[in-house]
């Protein structure tokens, strides 16, 4: 991973969101969902269509900013970066810019009926991201890894 700024971007997203959105177990899945998805080494899915580190496509952008619960944070954060609203400007943006694609994975959790997994909880984990990011080749083999180690940095820098 040469990735080193996931703990200063989530504060600066954090900032962002109201704070009831951040929370140990939001780091944690937010840092396993980015390593399981891209190892935090590639904003741009090889040989795909996703982009950012949570490797949303624009069906997903656009999920994002019509479902009820996350419409209006994530209008919220648009307003303070100054971006429209139209899928296609977030799609390019997030890319480039971690601050909006945390936001956008953030938001996409608070969607899920359920609370967010605690520590020892990784098959809930495994299953919440299946039901949110719903990966079209998805590898459990990896999971149990990147679970461990997302709470072992979410507990260390609380």
């Amino acid at each position: 991973m040469s990735f080193t700024a996931f703990g200063p971007i989530y504060k600066a997203t954090c900032a962002l969101l109201p704070e009831r959105l951040d929370s140990p177990q939001a780091k944690a899945m937010l840092f396993a969902i980015s390593m399981q998805e891209s190892r935090l080494d590639e904003r741009r899915q090889i040989g795909g269509p996703a982009r950012g580190f949570w490797q949303f496509e624009l069906g997903g952008i656009q999920g994002v900013l019509t479902q009820a619960a996350s419409r209006p944070l994530i209008r919220q954060v648009l307003d303070r970066l100054d971006y429209d609203y139209r899928p296609e400007t977030s799609y390019m943006a997030i890319e480039h810019n971690d601050v909006l694609a945390f936001a956008y994975a953030r938001c996409l959790l608070w969607t899920l009926s359920a609370p967010l997994p605690q520590e020892q909880q990784a098959d809930e984990g495994w299953a919440q991201y299946l039901e949110a990011w719903r990966p079209g080749k998805p590898y459990h083999a990896t999971w149990a890894g990147f679970y461990t180690r997302a709470w072992t940095y979410a507990k260390a820098s609380t």
